[in-house]
């Protein structure tokens, strides 16, 4: 049972709100202790908005510097920050108290603005897929402003392409650099579709030279994978959810993205199986090992009550859904626990692969574990297995000696 948590009735435009947030706090995993000095920062809040005489809808960024130099200026050094502002203002925003922020308004955010519809409604794509083509959009459209002094698409040329990815994949890794060129083929092809752009760009776009083909898959050996594994504190929330989560990249070659995306509906704990929601819409069904399935009901009688239907939660309040950058985070940690060079939650999907081919899976079976739509990309590990690549080199030319 929940403990009441008391709340101090204060002067000003807020204290109808302050029960309310004491109650969205704790529902959110947040402790007695910080729930009480959350709403005094609440009603602070409040005295401030009615002494100064604002309104709430008037809350600007301007305003929240004020807040803070008032609070500083009377000796406070906590909860001062338009960081630790947020927590009040999305629940004063959540029950529509306090308007949305609204982003400044300026020709490339209009039409970043106008992609993402596009994006969305036309061609029906996922948020994440959406984000990166309109990162790479603003990367363009901004240093097309910076350079010429507004977008002036009707004199944009194949030329001015080029020159841009010229100059800023030079800056970029070689996968940073290929999604760069990718995505940005996005943002083209729109602006000749809606007709702000005469001539379709996309063409302008070169491939980048991709060398990481010369090298072997870089997957990691099975005693790193077990001391990754074993580093993990089995009798903490965080270490019994970081397991689960290393099982699920190491022995099904799940991306981060989609383990962020599981849900505790995707677990059919009857059948074994588990649904993988993956790219493109994708969904299949995977089976559940064992390991797997035991460390999953170990993290689960700890996970925190939430209103979250996703599987995976932070550990700290509040109790939200994790995403991919934290999967990343979570195997970093296990490769500085475990003593190994820090890698990514794509190794891990590089070292299932390898260990089902050193296993002689079949190339078309190991396809269907890690959810390829072509055959060639499941290629790229057949590289690994030298054993059955030695009778096909050629003898070394001239003396051995």
């Amino acid at each position: 049972m929940r403990s009441h948590l008391w709340v101090a009735k204060g002067p000003g435009p807020l204290a109808a709100y302050a029960e309310g947030y004491g109650q969205w706090l704790q529902a959110r995993g947040y402790s007695p202790g910080v729930a009480r000095r959350r709403l005094w920062q609440l009603s602070q809040l409040s005295c401030w908005l009615e002494r100064e005489g604002w309104d709430v809808e008037e809350w600007t960024g301007e305003t929240a510097a004020r807040f803070a130099a008032g609070l500083q200026a009377a000796g406070y050094r906590s909860y001062l920050s338009r960081l630790s502002l947020r927590v009040p203002l999305a629940y004063l925003r959540e029950l529509g108290v306090m308007p949305a922020p609204q982003l400044v308004a300026g020709p490339v955010e209009e039409l970043l603005a106008d992609l993402r519809t596009f994006l969305a409604r036309e061609r029906g794509l996922v948020a994440g897929t959406i984000r990166n083509y309109v990162r790479a959009g603003r990367v363009f459209l901004e240093d097309r402003v910076e350079r010429v002094g507004g977008l002036e698409l009707q004199r944009l040329a194949a030329g001015d392409v080029t020159a841009f990815l010229a100059r800023e994949c030079p800056r970029r890794t070689v996968s940073g650099a290929m999604d760069l060129a990718a995505n940005l083929r996005a943002l083209l092809r729109y602006l000749h579709v809606v007709g702000l752009i005469d001539a379709p760009l996309v063409w302008a776009v070169p491939k980048v030279a991709d060398l990481r083909g010369r090298s072997l898959p870089k997957g990691l050996e099975p005693e790193a994978v077990t001391a990754m594994l074993e580093a993990c504190d089995r009798e903490r929330l965080i270490g019994r959810r970081d397991l689960a989560i290393l099982l699920l990249l190491t022995r099904l070659g799940l991306r981060a993205g989609e383990v962020a995306a599981i849900t505790l509906d995707d677990v059919d704990w009857r059948a074994g199986e588990l649904l993988v929601h993956g790219k493109g819409h994708r969904q299949d069904g995977m089976p559940l090992p064992v390991d797997l399935g035991e460390a999953l009901v170990s993290y689960l009688r700890l996970r925190p009550s939430s209103e979250h239907r996703r599987l995976f939660l932070c550990v700290l309040a509040p109790f939200g859904p994790i995403t991919s950058s934290v999967v990343l985070n979570v195997v970093r940690r296990a490769c500085r626990r475990a003593g190994v060079p820090e890698v990514g939650p794509h190794r891990l999907r590089h070292t299932a692969a390898t260990e089902m081919l050193r296993a002689r899976v079949s190339l078309e079976e190991i396809a269907q574990v890690l959810r390829h739509r072509q055959l060639v990309s499941t290629a790229h590990y057949a590289r690994v297995d030298r054993d059955s690549l030695r009778p096909l080199a050629l003898p070394w030319p001239g003396d051995r000696s």
